[in-house]
């Protein structure tokens, strides 16, 4: 899988294992969780980190999630970084869109828009920011 301009991978200073993806046109949604599943999976061979299926499984959930509102809300580009530290996987998604999202009520009737409900579900902890002319929204997966 081959790097794009503007994808970093690696470790940074303090060594947690990411990487960071910039996502540009419609297949966005697939080809972040086949890169999510790509880093999850070479965690063991570079930093001998082993996620669980568990933890895989909800990692991919939450990407394509998250990844599906920032496509289908905000235009531009779209980053996606995934992180590990403390034993937990950090998905952390930018998008060009001001608007800060909203857990929608419950309602089994309702079709569609459970997305956020899902991801605050699944997550340890769940985070929205502002950023410049965009937010940041990331959920930690625990891996234990």
């Amino acid at each position: 899988m081959k790097a794009r301009p503007g994808d970093q991978s690696g470790s940074p200073t303090d060594g947690a294992p990411e990487v960071t993806f910039t996502l540009r046109d419609n297949a966005a949604i697939s080809e972040a969780r086949h890169r999510a599943a790509g880093f999850l999976a070479r965690l063991h061979e570079t930093h001998g980190i082993t996620v669980p299926s568990p933890a895989v499984e909800i990692t991919l959930l939450v990407v394509s999630e998250l990844v599906t509102n920032a496509r289908k809300y905000a235009p531009g580009l779209v980053l996606l970084r995934l992180r590990v530290v403390d034993r937990t996987v950090q998905v952390t998604v930018w998008d060009t869109a001001p608007d800060m999202p909203q857990a929608s009520a419950a309602d089994p009737r309702r079709i569609g828009r459970h997305g956020l409900e899902i991801v605050k579900a699944l997550v340890q902890r769940f985070e929205i920011r502002p950023e410049g002319m965009g937010k940041r929204i990331t959920g930690h997966i625990a891996m234990a």
